[in-house]
């Protein structure tokens, strides 16, 4: 089987770019300082509760058509900005958000008809599962569970007023009318353009490993994306 990956939408087989994936099973590095103190054996470490950057690197190959193949990839790679979401074939239940900054650097055969190269991207620590993407309906008394080791920080959208309770972490909603989105990750209470986070007590809850209850009063439907991440 031939690899690819999908950066914003576009997979590099579209150009005849094809990958290999060896160090997409590498982990970021948790972000802990040190200090010597005089007179103490060893080091003491402050864990910041957060994971560095990591650099994900493709060797790829473009094997037929090079010239035409490889200027149409170099001008579509250049036009990125910033973080967009990655996918790739050897890992098709996960993606990240990455960016291309590194530019590229190609080796040719003989009258230039195939060319290697790395592609490097910079990526947010997250492997974000497909599964927690979608934005379900739950009733009141359900239990939603997290199948990874770490904590989940959800979208949440509310119709009407009240209370919602997830994992242990109550928001009173009130003066809302229609839908209030409310992104756990940001921080922030929306619906469009419409900042609405002065509808609400700013106690945004988080998905913890396992079991998570969701209860709720007064509002008259939630939707939940749980955004589960691994490493």
């Amino acid at each position: 089987m031939e690899h690819y990956f999908i950066y914003n939408g576009r997979s590099s087989a579209d150009f005849g770019v094809w990958i290999s994936g060896g160090g997409t099973y590498d982990a970021p590095a948790r972000d802990v300082e040190t200090e010597v103190i005089p007179g103490r054996n060893g080091v003491v470490t402050f864990d910041n509760g957060r994971f560095e950057n990591t650099q994900l690197v493709y060797p790829a190959f473009i094997s037929r058509k090079f010239q035409a193949q490889i200027e149409g990839f170099r001008a579509f790679m250049a036009a990125q900005r910033g973080y967009n979401r990655l996918e790739d074939t050897y890992h098709p239940d996960e993606y990240r958000l990455a960016m291309f900054k590194a530019g590229l650097e190609v080796t040719t055969t003989a009258r230039n008809l195939a060319g290697a190269f790395e592609i490097r991207f910079d990526c947010k620590p997250q492997r974000f599962l497909k599964v927690g993407e979608q934005l379900t309906a739950y009733a009141s008394g359900t239990v939603l569970y997290n199948p990874t080791y770490y904590d989940a920080l959800p979208l949440i959208v509310c119709t009407g007023n009240g209370t919602l309770t997830l994992n242990g972490t109550t928001m009173a909603i009130s003066g809302n009318t229609g839908q209030i989105y409310i992104d756990c990750d940001i921080q922030d209470a929306y619906n469009g353009t419409t900042n609405k986070n002065g509808f609400i007590t700013q106690n945004f809850p988080k998905l913890s490993p396992g079991n998570n209850t969701l209860t709720y009063s007064g509002v008259t439907g939630v939707q939940i994306m749980p955004r589960w991440w691994t490493m």
